[in-house]
């Protein structure tokens, strides 16, 4: 596995026990890394890094609640070492109108969307700075984060001060060579979102996208690969957007 691009990397990915996040482990652990799963079930995990390493990868799980300082700060002091890599996955949606939409679900919004990827991010970053060696955190954002839809306010407005959060980590974080990006899917079909879509408003909204089809997690890929691995080592603070042409869509 050595002439693997992660051959020797250390990766951490969050929100890992499903969806993108167990998408990007499994990449991440078939171009070399070595990767730890965090979730807040350690049961999903388990089975996830089965998984990766009945594959030929190695993995394990990692019990973490990003939104919580001190669940953040007991499991990065758990690592084995510091980390090369980060995927800052963790999110939750949140939708409806903002007229109704109440304090706790806001806050349970930006809490874990913001401030959860900038506790890992500030903790990941201290033990590779300590470690001397650098690193890359790529944040996932989305495309609402970069221009906004009805339904959303808490999401969009979660996700665009991540993309302004990756801004000022890279801005700081540059001297300590430690990269800090953006990735900004579109819609991207997972199993959560799947049956949407197949209905006539889900129908209608594929059909604004220039490519007319929904994303597949692997249309991510080399976008993420960009991002973590030496390939782009001279990008810092950039937005990332993977989407079939949907921002560049006509209003």
């Amino acid at each position: 596995m050595t002439n693997l691009p992660l051959a020797g990397k250390s990766a951490l990915i969050t929100g890992a026990s499903g969806g993108l996040g167990l998408h990007f482990a499994r990449l991440l652990a078939r171009n070399g890394a070595d990767v730890t799963l965090a979730a807040r079930r350690m049961d999903k995990l388990e089975a996830a890094c089965a998984e990766i390493e009945a594959a030929g990868g190695v993995a394990r799980g990692l019990e973490m609640d990003v939104a919580d300082a001190e669940s953040v700060t007991r499991a990065l002091g758990s690592a084995e070492r510091p980390f090369d890599i980060l995927v800052n996955n963790a999110g939750i949606s949140g939708a409806g109108p903002a007229l109704d939409l109440g304090e706790a679900e806001f806050d349970a919004v930006v809490d874990t969307n913001l401030k959860g990827a900038f506790l890992v991010a500030q903790g990941v970053a201290r033990g590779m700075k300590a470690a001397g060696r650098g690193g890359a955190i790529v944040n996932v954002a989305s495309i609402l984060g970069l221009r906004t839809g009805a339904g959303v306010s808490a999401y969009s407005t979660s996700k665009a001060g991540l993309i302004q959060l990756t801004k000022a980590l890279a801005l700081e974080w540059a001297r300590y060579d430690i990269r800090v990006n953006a990735l900004c899917p579109g819609y991207i079909e997972t199993d959560i979102n799947r049956d949407f879509f197949a209905t006539e408003p889900g129908k209608a909204l594929i059909k604004r996208i220039p490519q007319r089809r929904l994303g597949r997690p692997e249309d991510l890929d080399g976008a993420l690969l960009l991002l973590a691995t030496d390939a782009g080592t001279y990008i810092t603070g950039t937005a990332l957007v993977a989407d079939g042409g949907h921002l560049v869509s006509s209003l």
